[in-house]
């Protein structure tokens, strides 16, 4: 039988001092134990079949939605509580009180909850201003509401992930390579940056959102914003269509067909959010294909065309990249003893083939850059073209390093944020620009 949250530390009460009760704690579950809502916790915990559930003839109305929520599988033992409050509740133990949650809608769920907690009940507010209670009204400390949390620029930054930003500089690619680099194309590109940004913000909020139960699970992104309850649910639900009205007015401030490209990316994201992501290597030929749209984009906006062999050696590189953080991911699950991922269609066991899945692809990159050099299509773009092979041991470098960095366990990060953290991948990019910049 799993053990109630406050016995978790040593020392716990006996029932001896619990039987000399004279006073009991009363806790406002919502605002006070609880860091979220309890209604958008059950319309999260399971929104696919929420979706199913009305998609397939379910009765629609105030009356359906409140029996789906009444039956919402939460899992109580991964939600966000306050440290703060359950520590009284278990100094109040301590003094031999009896502990109440007070909850004003979904008894089923404040029940589970009080039950999971090692809690004597719940009570409504309607209880407490009547004085219906299964306690002494004169003998009670209460916790009640807090005033409402607020997040903070610091919440908001982590949540919008603001980091995952240096994906979008892909944007830039299609006019460097060009070497189209003038102040009204870097004016577009700008554009086309903050359209991308805000696009991809209002989707990893989004993602969250359909991940909290999965996320709460997992060692590192239990500490995600929406995942520990620092950033309001509801507040997430009002940013994420902001956001994308504000990407949608970016992209119409460069052309219609860029804001066409960006709906494909947008669409695509919520597809790998809803459901291809649990597709075994779907994903990863998703991910793939989101990376190359903004390069896609990029020359969209600023008005290049797009060289076929910048796309198909971007294809490879992100393949392999989106392999490296599968294999990443799976191999810190191994070292920190998890089971194999519940969101995800791959085992642990698959670490090998996805490893030498990236390795391949990181060496098809390099040889279709090798043919990019030896072609004609180098001349009229670089006119020391020879310099661009002293690119190919440093992408080997690069592909390599990433690919030991995560079979020793040591790259936390998605690969491309881990260039951007690593010093040595750092110095390699530095020397690659330089190169190019060299051979022009």
């Amino acid at each position: 039988m799993e053990q109630p949250a406050w016995q978790y530390e040593s020392g716990a009460p006996t029932s001896s001092v619990t039987a000399a009760a004279a006073r009991t704690l009363v806790i406002d579950l919502e605002g006070a134990l609880l860091r979220s809502e309890l209604l958008m916790e059950a319309l999260f915990s399971n929104p696919a079949r929420l979706l199913a559930r009305f998609g397939a003839g379910g009765r629609p109305g105030m009356a359906a939605l409140t029996d789906v929520l009444a039956q919402a599988d939460i899992d109580y033992a991964h939600l966000p509580y306050d440290s703060d409050v359950l520590n009284q509740a278990l100094a109040a133990r301590a003094r031999g009180e009896k502990i109440y949650l007070v909850a004003g809608r979904l008894a089923g769920h404040a029940a589970g909850i009080a039950a999971h907690l090692g809690f004597d009940g719940v009570v409504t507010p309607a209880d407490l201003a009547a004085g219906e209670l299964p306690f002494d009204r004169g003998a009670i400390d209460r916790i009640e509401t807090r005033d409402s949390r607020h997040p903070g620029l610091k919440t908001w930054t982590k949540a919008l992930r603001v980091y995952q930003y240096a994906k979008n500089t892909l944007v830039f690619v299609p006019a460097i390579t060009a070497h189209q680099m003038n102040l009204p194309t870097l004016g577009y590109a700008l554009l086309a940056f903050a359209a991308f940004s805000a696009c991809a913000s209002g989707a990893y909020l989004m993602n969250d959102l359909l991940d909290l139960a999965a996320d709460r699970q997992h060692p590192t992104k239990r500490h995600r914003a929406l995942a520990a309850g620092t950033l309001p649910i509801s507040s997430a639900l009002l940013a994420i269509p902001a956001l994308w009205l504000l990407a949608v007015a970016a992209s119409l401030c460069i052309s219609p067909l860029f804001l066409g490209v960006l709906g494909g990316y947008l669409a695509t994201t919520i597809a790998y959010s809803l459901a291809l992501k649990r597709k075994m290597l779907v994903d990863v030929v998703t991910l793939a294909g989101l990376y190359t749209l903004r390069i896609i984009a990029g020359a969209v906006g600023v008005g290049v065309v797009l060289s076929e062999w910048l796309l198909i050696f971007s294809l490879f590189v992100f393949t392999s990249l989106a392999l490296i953080k599968r294999f990443s991911e799976l191999s810190m699950r191994e070292s920190a003893g998890l089971a194999d991922p519940s969101n995800r269609d791959y085992r642990i066991t698959d670490l090998h083939i996805i490893g030498a899945m990236a390795a391949a692809s990181a060496m098809n990159a390099v040889t279709v850059f090798s043919l990019y050099v030896s072609s004609s299509a180098v001349t009229p773009l670089y006119s020391r073209p020879w310099m661009l092979w002293l690119l190919n041991p440093l992408l080997l470098y690069w592909f390599g390093r990433a690919l030991m960095m995560a079979h020793r366990r040591e790259m936390p990060d998605d690969p491309i944020l881990y260039t951007f953290r690593d010093g040595a991948s750092r110095a390699t990019v530095a020397a690659m620009i330089c190169i190019m910049l060299a051979a022009i």
